[in-house]
């Protein structure tokens, strides 16, 4: 299953400079995220993302944090 993401062109045009020869956008992301810990990926995204509807993503988080601790 794929999925559609936005993101800003400066943003892209850097994950281009990332990317390898033959390298999908799929495979770069992961590289990439398997490559850092958790909280320094948080921070190195933080302000490249836009959201249609924040305030429904971060209550989808809220939901999700709840029935895991329970």
């Amino acid at each position: 299953m794929s999925k559609t993401i936005t993101i800003k062109k400066a943003v892209y045009d850097e994950l281009i400079g990332f990317k390898k020869e033959n390298e999908s956008f799929s495979e770069l992301l992961d590289r990439l995220v398997k490559s850092q810990s958790k909280k320094e990926m948080l921070l190195t995204l933080r302000g490249s993302m836009e959201f249609e509807n924040k305030d429904e993503f971060l209550a989808g988080i809220k939901d999700k944090r709840w029935e895991k601790r329970n």
